[in-house]
């Protein structure tokens, strides 16, 4: 899993609004985000939904992610 980088507490609130709105397919939104942003260029904008998407992962992941202590 890749680490986490989160800038302010707006992507929480989007990841959340995200999974409440798309369910399973709420990483799959953040990516398609992600792309739209840089097919126009906004490399600042495709990072933060690509971080969105991987704080969706953590968040709906069912397992821990490495190992527990």
């Amino acid at each position: 899993m890749s680490p986490l980088f989160l800038t302010d507490t707006t992507q929480i609130t989007d990841a959340a609004q995200l999974i409440a709105t798309f369910g399973s397919g709420a990483g799959g939104e953040a990516a398609a985000r992600a792309g739209k942003s840089a097919v126009i260029g906004n490399h600042i904008t495709y990072c933060r939904w690509r971080q969105v998407e991987r704080l969706i992962d953590v968040l709906t992941a069912t397992e821990a992610p490495g190992t527990v202590h």
